[in-house]
């Protein structure tokens, strides 16, 4: 059968073949074939069930998508530049299959509100496949802190020696970071929930349709208000590749934190030889690829998101062709994503952390000067005048080349009479860490909490999300 457009009824000539290439989209919407599928079967129930074609139609249609599906799975299908988009390659091919009542799956909807349709079913379960990546991120941390709960390690600001933490604290810092993340895609699939079909090309349809039919068949939480906002609304999509920015941000301060702490200056973890690679070069050369790419991957995924921002910038109601170009950003952004959290759990699972390496740099720099202006304060001087004092301390231990422990009771009290031999009792690291007992932390007991409360989130949200995807029939 030959090729005609849907709309060359008003055109005498044919398309020029370089326009053909230049905008036809088949090349990376094919993904979608199966979302337009089930849409179209949604479609075509509805129709019947609403009288507008018989229900004997209804079935041959159906069959035939069926039939269309299963070509496509087993690489049938010919994927011809010519056919503009998905939509079109699959309605070309049902017609091939059964004729004219083939077109009647067109009626009441356009192809606005059918890739409207087809990027809400596809984002939504990507959403679920990120949250459920995002909880094995979790977990993984979670098994890592558990795993070396008790090593201590400098805590940094501005990458100074700052004051010991836990190691374990420390990655429960990112669980709380992810597990934002998470939330945020959860929010998110509110707005992607949305069913627009029906809002056909950007007036609605004057065929007595049910929405709520197909809603409730492609289990859409609720049914969009307005028909020119529905085939032109892409907030979902921004929405989403707002979200996977900020993860991939996260990914990035973890993944760089990764090859910190890897190099020959820290030395504070081992990677394991699966997520490195080596030199063409020097033989001896153990490199960070997986957590390099990680944070080179994140500039990627910023750009997808200021590229739709962009082209939605200006776009005046309702449809325009611009809204092709939504795609490529939004399947790149969602493919990098999901590979990105299934190797980061990977990878940490398999870590080797360099305990005595860490402790050991924990005990340089002064890394206790806080206890000891805190220590003053006990003993009723300012803080101000007691930071004052450490720094006094801290300049003539440089000047002595001496750490605090090496000083005598008589060169504390140089520095102020409230001094006494209790002062040593800081400057155990051990006990420093466990000092911090405000809520969140660093103190063994606090750090035990999260570690039971961040376990028992871990059960209540797959158990909510394997609940969604069975709803999803995923």
């Amino acid at each position: 059968m030959e090729l005609k457009k849907p709309w060359q009824g008003r055109f005498e000539k044919p398309t020029l073949g370089e326009v053909e290439q230049y905008t036809e989209s088949l090349s990376f919407d094919w993904r979608l074939y199966r979302y337009d599928i089930l849409g179209s079967v949604a479609h075509c129930k509805m129709l019947a069930e609403c009288g507008i074609i018989t229900h004997e139609e209804a079935s041959q249609i159906i069959e035939a998508l069926g039939e269309v599906q299963r070509e496509i799975e087993r690489g049938e299908f010919t994927l011809d530049p010519s056919f503009e988009d998905i939509h079109m390659a699959i309605e070309h091919r049902l017609i091939q299959k059964i004729g004219d009542v083939g077109g009647k799956l067109h009626t009441a909807r356009s192809r606005n509100d059918q890739i409207a349709l087809d990027m809400r079913l596809y984002l939504r379960d990507v959403i679920l496949s990120v949250r459920e990546g995002l909880l094995n991120v979790i977990e993984a941390l979670l098994k890592l802190a558990k795993r070396f709960f008790h090593v201590v390690m400098p805590g940094y600001t501005h990458l100074q020696h700052a004051q010991p933490v836990a190691f374990s604290h420390h990655l429960m810092a990112y669980c709380e970071m992810f597990r934002r993340d998470e939330e945020r895609f959860c929010d998110c699939l509110k707005r992607v929930n949305i069913m627009p079909l029906g809002s056909a090309a950007l007036a609605g349809t004057s065929f007595p349709i049910d929405m709520s039919f197909t809603a409730r068949y492609l289990k859409f939480d609720s049914i969009t208000r307005n028909s020119m906002d529905s085939v032109s609304d892409r907030d979902y999509l921004l929405e989403f590749l707002s979200a996977s920015a900020i993860t991939m941000m996260h990914v990035s301060r973890l993944a760089e934190e990764i090859i910190l702490w890897s190099s020959s200056e820290f030395g504070f973890i081992e990677l394991s030889d699966a997520f490195c690679t080596g030199s063409s070069i020097m033989p001896q050369k153990k490199n960070p690829d997986v957590a390099e790419l990680m944070r080179g991957k994140t500039g990627r995924v910023y750009g997808n998101l200021m590229a739709l921002l962009t082209i939605l910038k200006a776009l005046p109601l309702t449809y325009n062709r611009d809204l092709q170009e939504d795609k490529i950003p939004v399947f790149d952004t969602a493919d990098t994503l999901l590979s990105t959290l299934k190797l980061l759990s990977m990878m940490l699972l398999e870590i080797k952390v360099k305990e005595e390496r860490m402790e050991e740099a924990a005990k340089t720099g002064w890394i206790l000067a806080t206890e000891l202006a805190d220590y003053l304060v006990t003993k009723g001087v300012p803080f101000r005048k007691a930071h004052h004092i450490v720094g006094q301390i801290v300049k003539f231990c440089m000047e002595e080349g001496k750490d605090f422990e090496d000083l005598t009771i008589e060169e504390f009290r140089r520095f102020h009479r409230a001094f006494d031999e209790t002062v040593f009792n800081v400057l155990d690291l051990r006990k420093a860490v466990d000092r911090r007992k405000s809520q969140g932390g660093t103190s063994w007991s606090r750090i035990k909490e999260v570690l039971e409360i961040t376990e028992d989130y871990l059960k209540e949200v797959r158990h909510n999300l394997l609940n969604e995807k069975s709803r999803y029939g995923l």
